[in-house]
């Protein structure tokens, strides 16, 4: 049976189901150059209306600095009942040395974006300045918006050849940023994958990240939660492994493919769910009320 995909103008037409919402940050509340203002009233109404409201982002910054951003941009964070992000998980997972990171080493290459957004802080790692004395690389964002993946096949291959894990914040292949669809860690991982090398990544559409930014709300119940994404490879197909409702937003990540209309293209959303093998149940051009 194949799932029907339900265009709408405005969430607030659809919302009364849901009790919990889980947003996206990019490509649902910013573009990258501040917030969306009504995604913001969006979220400021279905707290009226008694919503519990779930910011789960696959930023590598940590809960704390996410939230710092948030106040900058005037967003009203007590809107939310809870905020977690890739990057603070990956931090305690750093900390906690379990499973795929019991032996993973102490010395990382950092490769992209060279700013310290916190995800090692006061922890026993250290940053290699020559990658052929790292245990692993380790890659939060692309150093900047016009990169490119052949930017990053040299040291990707040196690095496969070593025998060392890539570990990545977040599995988004790429992100929209002031109205630019640029290179994001996921893609970085596929290729280091395709070059034979181990990934680990943290983040959406993992459904036990997604359960775990539940965990503190309660009466949860998998018919009443709905997720509002911009990534069908993340946000939806995340809500699919999980058996939650998800809302696409069109104008986000995949806005070349899906369009600019205020109405969004259901054509063209089946066709990119039907690539993906990841089907919301509704697709919004923007977050509204």
């Amino acid at each position: 049976m194949i799932k029907m995909i339900k265009p709408i103008v405005n969430i607030s037409k659809v919302i009364e189901p849901y009790n919990t919402v889980i947003v996206g940050f990019n490509g649902v509340l910013s573009e990258g150059n501040g917030v969306k203002s009504e995604a913001v009233e969006a979220l400021i109404q279905m707290k009226r209306a008694g919503r519990h409201i779930v910011l789960l982002s696959n930023t590598a910054l940590r809960v704390s600095s996410l939230i710092n951003c948030l106040h900058e941009n005037k967003l009203p964070v007590a809107v939310f009942d809870a905020v977690v992000t890739a990057g603070e998980i990956l931090h305690y997972k750093f900390k906690a040395r379990q499973g795929e990171f019991a032996a993973i080493g102490s010395n990382y290459y950092k490769i992209g974006d060279a700013r310290d957004k916190g995800v090692f802080a006061g922890l026993d790692y250290q940053p290699a300045e020559d990658i052929s004395r790292a245990d692993f690389i380790y890659m939060d964002a692309a150093a900047k918006q016009s990169d490119v993946i052949e930017d990053y096949l040299p040291t990707l291959e040196h690095a496969a050849g070593m025998g060392i894990p890539l570990v990545c914040a977040g599995n988004d292949t790429s992100s929209y940023k002031d109205g630019e669809i640029c290179l994001a860690p996921g893609a970085v991982a596929e290729q280091y994958a395709v070059l034979g090398g181990k990934i680990i990544t943290v983040g959406k559409p993992d459904a036990k990240i997604i359960a775990y930014a539940l965990d503190g709300i309660p009466d949860v119940r998998k018919e009443n939660v709905l997720i509002i994404g911009d990534n069908i490879a993340t946000d939806i197909k995340g809500a699919n492994l999980l058996g939650v409702s998800s809302a696409l937003i069109s104008k986000g990540v995949h806005v070349n493919f899906l369009g600019e209309g205020y109405i969004p293209d259901v054509a063209k959303t089946r066709e990119l769910a039907t690539n993906f093998d990841a089907y919301p149940d509704f697709v919004i051009s923007n977050l509204r009320w």
